[in-house]
């Protein structure tokens, strides 16, 4: 009975704020049928914030905005995306890939090391004597 009372009084006091339109369904025949008409008027842009392209037209400045963001946005973004992602590999790092890959594959055909440990040749090295680098620290 509590929880009735406080279910009502609480639909009491937010059914006012709410904009209703009850129609009763009652067998009554005194049927009623309310409806609060909601007033609607044409309001002037008086609190209108500029986008920062025209100060004076609302639509000359959202056209502007609109323009300028179609234009960066698919322009920039997406076509600009798009370039990049079928443009020519100027550093040949595709090209430098398939050849290592080609030159990796015929070194196992041929049953020769993957890389060579004598890659230059070892006569044509010049290190500097033990006496040349003294007390220098050697990191391997």
């Amino acid at each position: 009975m509590a929880g009735l009372i406080l279910q009502r009084s609480l639909f009491r006091k937010i059914l006012p704020t709410i904009n209703r339109r009850l129609v009763s369904t009652s067998k009554k025949t005194n049927e009623t049928a309310v409806a609060d008409a909601v007033k609607t008027e044409k309001v002037e842009h008086k609190n209108w914030v500029s986008y920062g392209f025209d100060a004076k037209g609302k639509e000359s400045d959202r056209t502007a905005m609109h323009s300028i963001m179609f234009a960066s946005v698919t322009l920039c973004l997406v076509c600009g995306g798009y370039f990049m992602m079928y443009a020519p590999d100027y550093n040949l790092k595709d090209w430098s890939q398939r050849e290592a890959f080609l030159e990796l594959r015929r070194r196992e055909k041929m049953g020769l090391p993957l890389v060579d440990p004598n890659l230059i040749d070892p006569a044509k090295i010049q290190l500097p004597s033990d006496e040349e680098l003294g007390d220098t620290e050697i990191i391997i």
